[in-house]
């Protein structure tokens, strides 16, 4: 029997999954993610609970297929990453220093990247080989798969889904340093960004208006209980997100489009309104895309993982 492992390395924590090569989930721990001294800890730690999780199966070396990690940040074809906005590394070889360390075969690439991977091969886009998969959480990350593998670019920023200009009129800046990034209005900070500014134009009626806090999630049991301004703010996040999907989808021409991350808990009813906005621009090769909703939560990352190095 052959096995491999898959990590994903968070700000916070490591995930990481003990698969056998067929995709087969044997086991899942987490580590704490050591950011101190810029991160010089999180490779040896990883290496450490590998090697102790080998031994506790009574795996051999010579059992082992490999190690893929997912990493938040650009990751070269050579496993090789420039800076990361919250693992303290600068320059880093991930693959060269991770074979020193445990002996195996490593494969790095960018984590939303390989969380689109693990949806490919284990979750809604099971049996696909072109597919968008968008993660919208804090920020928007994304992953393009085209013909089975990863787009990673020259810089390893293929997918950088959640910098792709869609307001050229806007003023205000985005994390990344420049304005109008889809970012700005998809993300869950985004759509609360959207409601705020939406019950600021005028003083219509909404129950968003009695809430101490507006996130994404206020926004969207709104609309499911009916609210017309919680409808406005939704429909302004579909035409941003439908027509940038439009945009992609004539460039990659994918079989399906996958949205996950938090704001995806919101259920079927987001993917009507990204959808109908969508098919409003597609080119009309495009005009059958599927959508569909993450099935993998927080296990995408260590599933992709696994399959970069298999």
């Amino acid at each position: 029997m052959k096995y491999c492992f898959g990590v994903d390395i968070g700000g916070t924590t490591v995930k990481i999954g003990l698969f056998k090569t067929d995709g087969e989930l044997v086991d899942k721990w987490e580590i704490k993610t050591r950011t101190e001294n810029k991160g010089e800890a999180i490779l040896p730690d990883i290496a450490e609970s590998l090697k102790k999780k080998m031994e506790e199966k009574g795996i051999e070396a010579s059992q082992m297929s490999g190690i893929g990690i997912g990493v938040p940040a650009p990751v070269d074809d050579n496993g090789v990453v420039q800076n990361t906005a919250n693992l303290g590394w600068g320059y880093k070889e991930v693959n060269r220093e991770m074979e020193e360390l445990t002996g195996l075969k490593v494969a790095a690439g960018n984590d939303a990247n390989v969380a689109a991977l693990g949806e490919m091969w284990l979750g809604a886009g099971k049996g696909q080989k072109n597919m968008i998969m968008v993660t919208l959480g804090t920020g928007v990350g994304g992953g393009v798969i085209v013909n089975g593998h990863p787009l990673v670019g020259a810089h390893g920023a293929g997918g950088e889904i959640g910098h792709l200009c869609v307001n050229y009129e806007e003023t205000e800046h985005c994390g990344c340093g420049k304005t109008g990034c889809l970012e700005q209005y998809a993300s869950a900070t985004g759509i609360a960004r959207l409601a705020k500014k939406r019950l600021a134009a005028d003083d219509a009626a909404s129950s968003l208006r009695d809430k101490k806090e507006i996130s994404a999630k206020t926004v969207f049991d709104a609309l499911k209980d009916g609210d017309k301004v919680a409808e406005e703010i939704v429909e302004e996040f579909g035409v941003y997100l439908g027509h940038a999907m439009a945009n992609l989808a004539a460039v990659v021409d994918p079989s399906v489009i996958v949205i996950g991350g938090g704001v995806s808990k919101a259920g079927e009813i987001l993917l009507d309104y990204v959808e109908k906005n969508f098919r409003e621009k597609a080119f009309f090769a495009n005009k059958n895309t599927e959508f569909v909703l993450a099935t993998l939560g927080n296990d995408a990352g260590i599933c992709g993982a696994a399959k970069l190095i298999l």
